[in-house]
């Protein structure tokens, strides 16, 4: 699958922001831990929901459509292995906990995602097993056993873990006792799926200094809950409107998930005015380059560097971007250079920005000069979140790009050549 994109075009009009995929996914895991039916509305139809449903049926979930909600309920698990998935992501091993509270044992393939570095699971293994795990890891699988249920425990995340906090949360709930998490994540997917949870009857306090405190119950039932809209889908937006000098209200954008996002935004020329259903982005003024590095929530986000560093090829002078989330996230930039930019990514950290990847050799710093005018070529998308920068750099660019491989796109942005059309955009998706 591919997309003819004739770029050079200012966008404008309304985009509708679809339910976050990091939130929608980990709520129909979460939607295991009951026996009872679940409803999520406001859901996304995108990529990784298909391979997540295929992992949920193959343990005995049954689901259901409507519109833009999505119902499942898993009266019974019917089977503890999910060996072979017809493609990966880096769900599966979130199923531990809930399959663990209900049979005592899961088994489930290596992670898969996106092509960003190593993606270690030492966090999850550690903390499951503190727990009362007892983990196997086998030549393509993951297998876990608790056959005498989880127990309460105390458990230190040396990294603020996304993915480490969600399977400690998932595991906990429904076990024996008390469980504290120190150095949690605390991003608004995370806080959203705690809320699940506690509308679900878990116990779950919020403490200061990333501490979280889960007291287990014996059982959860059904519940209803809106996913939140993706953040990152606003970003992307945003980035668009400012680059392509265009106006573009986000439909469902929410202030309080963006804020570092849009305190870079502005500083760069970008504008915004938040409204009550959204968010309207625009360029205010020439964009001008500003130096940024990535954190863990409530910092600027991972997976806003991407759109944000194609931006930065239209801002004047010099500009830095710091990843210290993942320490392989910039291949994306060589597809920029065959467009014209000029990035140069570096090993060195920036002189008082020292991170833990200072002194390892690994290319996590990204200097663009700016502005440049960028031409259209072929790429091929390379995983999910540089796919976007392709996008996004056929959309600046004059000239029609032809973009590869946008299967991977589809996994985190519903209908997005469909939305792009309405804001203008010259697209045509092609097999």
């Amino acid at each position: 699958m591919k997309f003819r994109v004739r770029g050079g075009k200012a966008l404008r009009g309304e985009a509708n922001i679809s339910g976050a995929k990091n939130a929608a996914t980990k709520m129909m895991i979460a939607s295991l831990l009951t026996d009872e039916e679940c409803v999520l509305n406001n859901f996304p139809k995108i990529g990784d929901i298909e391979i997540t449903e295929e992992l949920l049926s193959v343990f005995g979930s049954d689901i259901i459509h409507e519109g833009d909600s999505l119902r499942i309920r898993t009266e019974k698990i019917e089977n503890f292995q999910a060996l072979t998935l017809s493609r990966r992501n880096r769900i599966p091993i979130l199923a531990f906990g809930p399959l663990l509270a209900r049979v005592g044992r899961v088994e489930v393939p290596f992670l898969g995602g996106d092509k960003i570095g190593a993606r270690p699971v030492n966090l999850h293994i550690e903390a499951l097993q503190k727990l009362g795990a007892r983990i196997e890891v086998r030549d393509h699988t993951y297998y876990a056993e608790a056959l005498e249920g989880l127990h309460g425990a105390e458990i230190h995340l040396s990294f603020p873990s996304v993915g480490a906090t969600e399977n400690t949360l998932l595991a906990a709930v429904l076990a024996s006792g008390k469980t504290i998490i120190t150095g949690a994540a605390v991003e608004p997917e995370i806080m959203e799926l705690i809320k699940m949870l506690q509308k679900m009857g878990a116990i779950i306090e919020m403490g200061v200094d990333r501490k979280i405190f889960i007291e287990g119950v014996k059982k959860l039932h059904g519940v209803t809950h809106e996913v939140i809209t993706d953040r990152n889908e606003v970003v992307s937006f945003a980035c668009l409107a400012a680059a392509t000098n265009g106006d573009i209200f986000a439909k469902g954008a929410r202030q309080d998930t963006l804020i570092n996002f849009l305190n870079a935004f502005r500083r760069v020329g970008g504008e915004y005015e938040v409204k009550e259903e959204g968010i309207r982005f625009f360029r205010a003024k020439e964009l001008i380059g500003t130096e940024i590095m990535t954190a863990p929530h409530p910092g600027f986000m991972t997976d806003w560097q991407q759109p944000f560093v194609a931006l930065l090829t239209q801002a004047k002078g010099r500009s830095v971007m710091h990843e210290t989330i993942y320490e392989d996230r910039f291949h994306y930039a060589d597809d920029l250079i065959a467009m014209g930019a000029k990035i140069e990514i570096k090993t060195e950290c920036p002189k008082g920005e020292e991170c833990h990847y200072s002194g390892k050799g690994f290319r996590h710093v990204a200097v663009i000069e700016g502005p440049t005018n960028l031409i259209a070529v072929e790429t091929t998308v390379r995983d999910l979140r540089s796919g976007m920068v392709n996008l996004i750099a056929a959309l600046i660019a004059e000239g029609e790009s032809v973009i590869s491989g946008v299967e991977e796109i589809d996994r985190g942005y519903a209908e997005i050549d469909g939305r792009l059309r309405v804001l203008g955009a010259e697209i045509v998706r092609e097999k």
